[in-house]
């Protein structure tokens, strides 16, 4: 009897030790961001994992709009960051994210650019009613932000109905610089950070005035029950967040 229970109290002993000493289980925040913040991102969360031990970051990348309809549908977020303020100002109005926490964390421009071994002589959005011009990539206005600040250029200049035959709508802005990649259109509007990740793969013809900055605001979501989700926020917002963010093109707000 007394062999057992000394056994037992081992037993009971390894197992607290073994309880003491398992690491605590990794505390996720879900990031639903746009798409053009991709590879920038994807290099932040790397370096706030290293930062915060304990914590995963698992990132959501699409459409403004199309983010903010799967947070509508009760999509699981900790943190939103669209590409534009109208997309943010509707999150806010529909109370899916914190008012107080939000903040513009970088800026972006547009660019009109075609693929790097095109023979088009295009030295601006003029250029594109051309007879030789046959498909213009552009995100969708009614969910991309890139689409929209599209628009504004285009409808300020007198091209936005001209050039509407000429279209390909595209469901994101990675999907509109892939036609370009690919060789399947002629011309393409996407921000100068999905340019400058293309490399030599295109050609940028000229940066395009917009009325409306592209200032993008990144805000918790009301659901969220993570501190990690402010910290998120707070990191990108900081000297190491910016230092990462400007790495791959985009600017201070």
């Amino acid at each position: 009897m007394r062999t057992l229970r000394l056994a037992l109290c081992t037993l009971a002993l390894t197992l607290s030790l073994l309880a003491h000493s398992a690491p605590a289980q990794a505390e996720d925040i879900i990031v639903s961001a746009a798409a053009s913040l991709t590879n920038a991102l994807t290099s932040a969360k790397t370096s706030f994992e290293a930062a915060h031990p304990g914590v995963r970051v698992v990132t959501n990348y699409g459409a403004s709009g199309a983010l903010l309809k799967q947070m509508e549908s009760g999509a699981p977020v900790d943190v939103f960051a669209s590409a534009d303020q109208k997309t943010m100002d509707q999150a806010v109005a529909k109370a899916l994210v914190n008012p107080a926490t939000r903040k513009n964390f970088v800026r972006n421009g547009l660019v009109l650019i075609v693929p790097a071994d095109s023979k088009l002589a295009l030295k601006s959005e003029r250029d594109l009613a051309a007879p030789g011009v046959a498909r213009i990539a552009l995100g969708n206005p009614e969910t991309v932000p890139a689409g929209r600040y599209t628009q504004e250029s285009l409808t300020a200049a007198g091209l936005w109905e001209p050039l509407k035959p000429k279209f390909i709508m595209g469901n994101n802005v990675r999907q509109v610089l892939d036609y370009v990649l690919r060789g399947e259109v002629d011309a393409a509007f996407v921000f100068s950070t999905d340019a400058m990740q293309a490399g030599p793969k295109v050609r940028v013809v000229r940066e395009m005035f917009t009325t409306t900055p592209a200032l993008y605001p990144i805000a918790v979501s009301t659901g969220s029950k993570s501190p990690a989700a402010k910290a998120f926020v707070d990191y990108l917002l900081g000297a190491e967040g910016q230092r990462i963010l400007g790495g791959f093109g985009f600017q201070k707000p």
